[in-house]
């Protein structure tokens, strides 16, 4: 498997994403942008492109943070969050930019792209969409799915699944029936699955080591988006090479 760290730039700033891509069957196949949490490139988001590559993706994690930071501290990944929430075009224009590196890897067919997001990761790949990105399908794992613009819905043209606990404390009931009214009113090809039992960050097996009630990894969860992913993506793309 073919690993590197690649610089590019988006925002007025410097980033280095991570590309994970197995060169040995030669010939393109679909490719996944992967946006991290609000935390940074860290190893758990290497370790999901590295997964995506054995199963014949290649994978690109975009850096939202700026410089390949891995921040730590709560004040400075909602200092980092908030800027993006309040300038959604912000986050857009990282997301774009990223998505051309990605699609500019030999490997990669630029017409089957899908971005996935975790966190904030996923509110992400969510405006991305609303952007009207050429994406294919659009998966968020404990995304938040509000935004300053759910007008913008109806540019989304790939399928949506956002994968949500039941119990997290930051996507509550309410910001997910306003999620499913966005989707139906601009006719978006969406799901939403709710686990039982899972708070925020249930797919993320580092979660538990920030000691908030509100954030923990819950590993049936975990499995079953994981799953739910992938039949999104054999049901789109078929099964890469």
């Amino acid at each position: 498997m073919h690993t590197e760290s690649i610089e590019y730039e988006a925002d007025g700033a410097r980033r280095v994403g991570y590309l994970a891509v197995d060169r040995a069957p030669g010939g393109r196949r679909p490719g996944v942008l992967i946006a991290h949490e609000a935390n940074g490139v860290s190893e758990v988001v290497k370790e999901r492109a590295r997964k995506l590559a054995e199963l014949g993706y290649v994978a690109f994690a975009m850096d939202y943070v700026g410089d390949g930071v891995v921040l730590e501290g709560f004040e400075k990944t909602a200092a980092l969050l908030a800027k993006y929430r309040e300038a959604p075009e912000r986050i857009r224009a990282i997301g774009r930019a990223s998505l051309d590196v990605l699609r500019a890897q030999p490997e990669c067919d630029a017409d089957k792209i899908a971005a996935i997001g975790y966190c904030y990761g996923g509110a992400a790949v969510l405006e991305l969409a609303r952007d009207g990105a050429d994406l294919a399908c659009i998966v968020g794992f404990h995304a938040q799915l509000s935004t300053k613009d759910p007008e913008d819905a109806h540019r989304i043209k790939g399928k949506v699944l956002a994968c949500i606990g039941a119990d997290d404390p930051w996507v509550p009931a309410d910001q997910r029936l306003a999620f499913e009214q966005e989707m139906r009113a601009a006719k978006v090809d969406w799901r939403l699955h709710v686990y039982g039992g899972a708070v925020h960050g249930f797919a993320n097996p580092n979660a538990d080591r920030l000691n908030n009630p509100a954030v923990a990894y819950h590993r049936p969860s975990h499995e079953r988006s994981w799953r739910a992913m992938i039949d999104l993506f054999d049901e789109t793309f078929g099964r890469p090479i």
